[in-house]
């Protein structure tokens, strides 16, 4: 539609076939969205075949669609669009975690524990504190994908097969109408550009690290011989065959998908690393490593934001646990200090 609106504005196409054109496209995404549209993969894609149903449709006058335009910008504009959109969603995620842990920290600003370095009993903390730590990392995991999505906010539509397109475009106006700060500045890059996609994957990946030390500690802080936390019973499962089991699955699992959302990051760059300019089939390998860590890291967000909401911490026993490991040691070494004795 933005396209079609281009081509009628720069008088490339009549203003009565461009809005024969956009009002069709406007039908036709009616009705896809009521289930009405079986697609083909006589047409190969989704491009075709909605250019295809298009011509059905309104005849002659929908081949115009296509005109100054490739498959190449195409995909590349509805991949940043998805993009976009998906990082947003993710983003949200992160504000609900960010939220929870922050309550809870406040929750327990004086709920005291043992803190660890080199898993060995350190200094005493407070489990506020402990929580706080993850809200920062998850602070600067949103940073990180609004800075991606900064990065890839322009449109490479009117970039063509790799050339750009000897019609009098206008690249600004079609870029405004998708919501793009502005168009891509090279046609080569603007239909061969992946970085955004690997970008996004990177901030994925640390976000699965951040998710997966917090699960490693909830999965031993829920253990028998620490019990400083406990596990909703909406997040752990019993055993099949030992009835005093409660094993922190959930936890587990997303320390498990971690490694799963890496492979997606290795799966592209590797695609990515020999490809010469411009458009190349290997780059649709894109897209199923890109839907599987988009769709794997919203699922593990939605069940930590319910696991840490539902988390029990047991004050008593953090507080018994800080009466082990001489965890004053330092304090009684600075007191030391100060009335005269060397470090």
């Amino acid at each position: 539609i933005a396209h079609v609106r281009g081509l009628s504005k720069m008088e490339i196409i009549s203003k009565e076939d461009g809005e024969l054109i956009e009002k069709t496209l406007i039908e036709i995404l009616e009705s896809i969205e009521r289930g009405e549209v079986e697609f083909s993969t006589t047409y190969e894609d989704i491009h075709m075949n909605i250019e295809k149903i298009l011509i059905d449709r309104i005849g002659d006058v929908g081949k115009k669609l296509h005109t100054g335009r490739s498959r190449n910008d195409q995909v590349a504009v509805d991949m940043r669009l998805f993009a976009k959109d998906e990082v947003k969603k993710i983003q949200s995620f992160l504000l609900e975690l960010i939220e929870v842990t922050t309550e809870l920290g406040e929750k327990n600003f004086e709920t005291y524990m043992p803190g660890f370095t080199h898993l060995q009993k350190a200094q005493p903390i407070s489990f506020g504190h402990y929580m706080f730590a993850y809200s920062e990392m998850f602070k600067r995991d949103f940073k990180r994908l609004e800075n991606a999505a900064e990065l890839m906010d322009y449109s490479p539509l009117g970039s063509a097969a790799l050339a750009g397109t000897t019609y009098p475009i206008d690249r600004e106006f079609t870029a405004t109408i998708l919501g793009f700060k502005g168009p891509t500045l090279n046609s080569l890059d603007g239909v061969s550009d992946r970085d955004y996609l690997i970008e996004i994957m990177s901030g994925l990946s640390i976000i699965m690290m951040h998710l997966s030390r917090f699960s490693e500690e909830i999965i031993i802080y829920s253990s028998n011989d620490y019990g400083y936390i406990e596990l909703s019973d909406s997040f752990s499962t019993g055993s099949s065959i030992m009835p005093q089991k409660k094993n922190p699955d959930a936890a587990e699992l997303v320390r498990g998908k971690t490694g799963r959302v890496y492979g997606d990051l290795m799966a592209l760059l590797t695609t990515m690393k020999g490809i010469p300019l411009a458009y190349n089939k290997d780059m649709q390998e894109d897209k199923e490593a890109f839907f599987d860590a988009v769709d794997t890291v919203k699922g593990c967000l939605q069940v930590f934001v319910g696991m840490v909401k539902t988390l029990k911490v047991k004050d008593e026993v953090l507080l018994l646990a800080c009466n082990d490991g001489f965890i004053n040691a330092t304090d009684v070494a600075d007191y030391l200090t100060v009335r005269g004795m060397s470090f």
